[in-house]
């Protein structure tokens, strides 16, 4: 069973309030912590191995040291909760169930990083939410842990929480920042990065909010405890959102530690596919991580047993790999057609692209409109080049990574599943009938056809 860190109390009635959450040793991490150097827990989050978890996985206490530190200068530490990533729902379900997990996690955050400002950017979509997040800093608030001389300690914080208005775009932490100041969000330039110059122009760390919320067991049983948990790069645990064909759709927490079929197959997590369909492909990362077919999500290029964990999910590159992302683990099984659910993804990109880069603002179109012609039963062979070809000048060419994220489902679609779009393109007459799995057993993928 899987060793639990940030959903172990989760089950308990009333987790979501103060005095329950105080009970089960909550803010216990803040006393500690507040005992401590801001440089001290920096160091503990560095030992931890942490790596974000909104989806880059970049090492957390690297990104907090590199927080440029000019006399007589505000420092903000911004929580990314703009969680639109299709497939992912992992930070809803922190935020609706233990809201004061992440409440710590920020106060011992912010200490480290010596900001005396916090703010929580949520998704407009999580309307609900803000009065559960209000609520705990009220709660926070009267117990002495915000506000004021916390603790007495002479150490002030004050955390707000400011919706955005459902803008994909907005995840990316410059657009997110953009927003927070007021204005259109779209992606600024780096260099400079918000370390140096974020929010009003000081200095800033965003983080997402499993990353915050995973600071309160490092500091609970130190970094070096934590480190132990997982294997490698992939230290202590992480919060998938499992969706898709599977009997126990959910947010679970794993320790990086187990192979992929276990977590589709095993009853402590997806439980399987219903109807005993055949597994034909997973997004294991949310929607702008490549695809992977059955064969490559279960063994790596080496035959071993895929993990879910960065580098075994990553393993051979976007050729045979994918990414652990964000966590939105889609699961799709014999029946699902990958060129629909490509377009569908499409038309997301395309929608939520801010249009502030040429390449991305004109090729999400054009991947779309290719997309619906072949999905229609009018599309040609060359339609396929034409779409690698698009998202070829997409990737890379952009000042945010969506033009990435909007561009690698489909190159992996067509390297993983060509067979397929050319399917649709033969049997024009038939795009009501399913494509199924009978050319997906090999090992090697298509992948050659495609480069």
């Amino acid at each position: 069973m899987s060793k639990k860190l940030l959903l172990k109390d989760a089950h308990i009635e009333g987790i979501r309030y103060f005095d329950v959450y105080r009970k089960q040793g909550g803010y216990d991490a803040v006393e500690k912590a507040l005992k401590m150097t801001p440089d001290a827990i920096t160091e503990e989050v560095k030992i931890s191995g942490l790596r974000g978890r909104g989806g880059a996985g970049f090492p957390t206490g690297m990104k907090w040291s590199f927080l440029a530190k000019p006399e007589g200068v505000a420092r903000y530490l911004v929580v990314n909760a703009d969680e639109s990533e299709p497939g992912t729902f992992k930070d809803r379900y922190l935020m609706e169930f233990l809201p004061h997990l992440l409440i710590e996690g920020m106060i011992i955050s912010s200490f480290a990083l010596g900001a005396n400002t916090a703010y929580i950017y949520i998704r407009g979509e999580y309307s609900w939410i803000p009065d559960i997040l209000e609520a705990a800093i009220e709660e926070a608030k009267k117990a002495g842990f915000l506000g004021k001389n916390i603790l007495g300690t002479g150490y002030d914080l004050e955390i707000y929480v400011q919706l955005g208005a459902g803008a994909y775009i907005c995840g990316e932490e410059t657009a997110l920042l953009e927003s927070l100041e007021g204005k259109r969000g779209n992606p600024r330039l780096k260099p400079p990065f918000p370390a140096v110059k974020g929010l009003w122009e000081c200095p800033t760390v965003v983080n997402n909010v499993e990353t915050i919320a995973a600071v309160v067991p490092i500091i609970n049983i130190t970094g070096a405890e934590y480190a132990k948990i997982g294997v490698g790069r992939s230290t202590g645990t992480k919060l998938i959102s499992a969706c898709g064909n599977i009997n126990k759709p959910g947010v679970y927490e794993i320790d990086m530690t187990i192979s992929v079929e276990e977590f589709i197959y095993s009853d402590e997590y997806c439980g399987g596919i219903p109807n005993g369909k055949k597994l034909k492909a997973c997004i294991p990362g949310g929607s702008s991580v490549p695809i992977v077919p059955a064969n490559l999500l279960l063994k790596t290029i080496n035959g071993e047993p895929r993990i879910m964990n960065y580098e075994s999910l990553a393993d051979g590159g976007f050729a045979t790999g994918t990414m652990m992302g964000s966590g939105g683990f889609i699961v799709l099984d014999e029946d699902q057609s990958v060129v629909k659910h490509t377009l569908s993804l499409a038309h997301f990109y395309m929608h939520e692209s801010c249009g502030q880069c040429t390449p991305c603002r004109e090729g999400t179109g054009w991947m779309w409109r290719i997309l619906t012609k072949i999905a229609n039963g009018t599309g040609t062979m060359a339609d396929i080049d034409l779409l690698w070809d698009v998202q070829r000048k997409i990737e890379g060419n952009t000042i945010c990574p969506l033009g990435d994220a909007a561009a690698w489902p489909v190159a992996a679609a067509i390297r993983h599943f060509r067979d397929e779009f050319e399917w649709y393109i033969d049997n024009p007459e038939s795009q009501t009938r399913n494509y199924g799995l009978a050319n997906y057993a090999d090992p090697i993928p298509v992948a050659a056809k495609a480069e």
